[in-house]
């Protein structure tokens, strides 16, 4: 008698058919493991991405936000501080950062380091962000060229003024509209006011230096001492004041009067 599971043709048993199963599924789990491992190591750098950009914006508005409250507060080197960590990687907004460092060490009277920053900063700014660069980079010229006129620099002082006016009056005409307000970095202030009064305040000082002439040191005269002939000559006068005046009292018969001056 022959077994039927040797025949030529006769179908597996079940328990090949099990472990044919079970190694196609094991088979599929590798590959989609591999597949998932090979998706994830693929979209690393995009989520990299992804977790610096979501840091790099949340880390600018903390210093931007520490930055204006440290300002208000006059704390001026603080100020400065959180907007220098505005500079790391600085993609987004890029003028920011040199601008409200700027603005930081003007308040600590640091005029040139003000200038320089905020000078960086209007080569970096466009459209209606160079408004507010220009503003407040002709401010701190103005400051410096009130600084030589306190020093006595009247010549330095109006070509300081100069410049400051020559940035004012560059700006563009976009200053003046709503997109240019609300880009402003003071919401208080009115762009186009300070535009122009800026421009007037700065025409009337240099035209007040310009005018003013160098003041000229006059040589002091050595004090004349008067001579021995003088001093004799004004004691004979007095002498004969006393005496005209003494003659004339005794002609009005002792009146009264005061006496008139000699």
């Amino acid at each position: 008698m022959t077994d039927l599971s040797t025949r030529e043709g006769a179908a597996p048993a079940p328990a090949d058919l099990r472990a044919a199963a079970a190694a196609a599924l094991l088979a599929s789990n590798r590959r989609r493991r591999l597949i998932r491992r090979w998706i994830a190591i693929g979209t690393l750098p995009l989520t990299l991405a992804a977790l610096l950009f979501v840091g790099k914006i949340l880390s600018m508005y903390a210093f931007a936000h520490q930055s204006i409250t440290s300002y208000v507060a006059d704390d001026y080197a603080g100020s400065e501080s959180s907007a220098r960590g505005q500079e790391f990687l600085n993609w987004f907004e890029p003028y920011k950062a040199p601008f409200n460092v700027g603005t930081a060490l003007a308040g600590s009277e640091k005029l040139p380091e003000a200038r320089a920053k905020l000078e960086e900063s209007l080569g970096l700014a466009t459209g209606v962000e160079v408004c507010s660069v220009r503003i407040n980079l002709a401010l701190v010229i103005e400051r410096m060229g009130d600084a030589a006129r306190a020093d006595g620099d009247g010549a330095g002082a109006a070509e300081l003024y100069g410049e400051a006016l020559t940035i004012t009056t560059e700006m563009p005409g976009e200053c003046g509209s709503d997109e240019a307000e609300k880009q402003s970095s003071d919401p208080d202030r009115d762009m186009q006011q300070s535009k122009d009064d800026l421009e007037d305040r700065l025409k009337q000082k240099q035209q007040s230096e310009e005018q003013t002439p160098p003041e000229e040191e006059q040589p002091q005269e050595p004090d004349e001492q008067p001579s021995d002939d003088k001093l004799d000559d004004l004691k004979d006068k007095l002498e004969q004041g006393t005496q005209e005046r003494d003659q004339q009292q005794g002609d009005d018969g002792g009146g009264s009067g005061t006496d008139k001056p000699w």
